[in-house]
Order: C-alpha cells, then structure tokens, then sequence
C-alpha cells in the first residue's frame, strides 16, 4: 500500500497567540519539523492552509493545498489534503501542525492498524482523534457530501465507512506519553513540550506570547 500524509495547519491560533506554523521548535519551525518527522513514514505529503497564510520554507516536494472555506473544521482540511492524493496512493495518515513530539512509530502502527477498513482512528473513550488518523482516499466523495449538507463532525465520517477505532492505550508501546496526540494550544503547552524536547523558546517569541 502507497501511504502519503497530510498536514493541517489552517487554524486561527488563538489560543496561542502566534501562528503555530511558524513557532520556533530548536532549529526548525514548528511546521517544518512535523514535515520532516512525518516524511520519514509517508509520502507525499499535502500541507492544507488557509487561504493567504504564511508558512515557512518547506522542501521542494511538499504539496501545498488551501482551504476551500475557513472556519469548517478538519473536514474541510481533509477534503483539501485528500484530493491531490487521489491516484498518486492508496491512503494518508493526517495530522496537524501543533504536534512537534509526532512519534513516527506511532504513526507506522496507525497505518498497520488500518488493513481492510476505509479508516484507523484512535480513540480515548468515546472521543475520537480525527488528526492521528489514517484516511483511505476512497473516503473523498464522503468527505464532500457531507460538508455540501454542512454536516461537519468527522464522527459522521467515522460512521458512514468501514472504520477501526484504535484504543489509546493499544498505542502506548509506541508512543507510551501519547505525545502524538499532544497538540499545543497555548503558550505552556508550546513552552512545555520545547522543554521536553530539550530547547529553549527564543527570549522575543516568549515576549510575544506573554503579551
């Protein structure tokens, strides 16, 4: 099976204060880092933006894709990143941006775990991880029909096709902090997982997120 990945990076950071995509992450950015964690599993990859966002330099061979309309959800972003894909592979493991602890073991059992089904997703009780997940893009036409009827829950997705729910604690061999799934929405988050990662956020950026 060909497996190319998709990255979602479109969202508006509120929380965070600053455009995740382009946080400091040692000597990356935030987005270039989870690009090159992810292409040591997959390819291609398509980043999904948002119409006239910034990003940093990416390699040559990244896809670009922008967001048909803000503000829709992961759907709206899967659609965008799955449809350049379609014919070049089989499936896509998706993801966001804010996930700079990415394990790509985690990501290689993601894609074991999918076998006959449309999609592998992980779930943690009833809630679902519609971005640590793996698409086949035979899912697009669903996709489609259901943002047309402004259903955009991807739990709507999950239950149209033949989907794996993948329980949480089943990955922890993998990734046993389930920093994979560790997504960085506000400053102490981002500020944290610099740490555990052993950097140091640049003294102006901690200026600009405590402001």
């Amino acid at each position: 099976m060909q497996i190319g990945g998709v990255i979602l990076c479109g969202g508006k950071s509120s929380r965070m204060g600053f455009p995740k995509a382009l946080l400091p992450f040692g000597p990356e950015l935030m987005l270039q880092r989870v690009v090159r964690l992810l292409s040591e599993v997959v390819s291609p990859i398509v980043v999904v933006a948002a119409p006239g966002q910034e990003l940093p330099e990416l390699p040559a061979d990244i896809i670009l894709a922008r967001d048909e309309r803000e503000g829709r959800g992961p759907l709206e972003g899967l659609l965008a990143g799955l449809t350049p894909l379609v014919g070049r592979v089989d499936a896509a493991y998706a993801t966001s941006c804010d996930v700079p602890l990415l394990a790509v073991e985690f990501v290689r059992q993601m894609i074991t775990r999918l076998g006959e089904h449309d999609i592998a997703v992980p779930v943690e009780e009833k809630f679902h991880h519609p971005l640590a997940a793996v698409y086949r893009t035979s899912v697009v036409p669903h996709i489609a029909e259901l943002l047309i009827h402004d259903q955009l829950r991807p739990v709507f997705l999950f239950e149209r096709v033949r989907t794996v729910r993948v329980p949480v604690e089943q990955l922890k061999a993998v990734d046993p902090q389930l920093q994979t799934l560790a997504n960085l929405n506000r400053p102490a988050d981002y500020i944290a997982a610099a740490k555990a990662a052993g950097f140091e956020v640049p003294v102006e950026i901690r200026a600009r997120l405590d402001s």
